[in-house]
């Protein structure tokens, strides 16, 4: 959960999910849409790898990075779950 939550908390790699939540991208497409290194960006996508947000497939030469729907959705599921506790004690108070 640490590494997910490291991987959460910069923007660089946010705006990664957010470009692959259009579309799946090779690693140079990615890096372009970016003003720092390239090894920079394969430092994030590390991270996000590691974190089970993103997938990466090796197509030839290049390597292809796409949204890890499933975890992201276990991720909003767990999540949910805060407010759906807060929501059951506002109910409770109420009466």
């Amino acid at each position: 959960m640490n590494v997910l939550f490291k991987a959460l908390g910069d923007k660089t790699r946010r705006d990664i999910l957010d470009m692959l939540r259009k579309k799946d991208m090779s690693a140079g497409e990615i890096a372009d849409a970016f003003n720092i290194s390239k090894p920079s960006i394969s430092y994030h996508l590390d991270l996000l790898r590691q974190a089970n947000l993103v997938v990466s497939i090796k197509k030839g030469q290049f390597i292809y990075y796409s949204l890890n729907t499933t975890e992201i959705d276990e991720i909003i599921a767990w999540l949910y779950t805060f407010s759906d506790k807060n929501n059951k004690k506002k109910s409770e108070k109420n009466e």
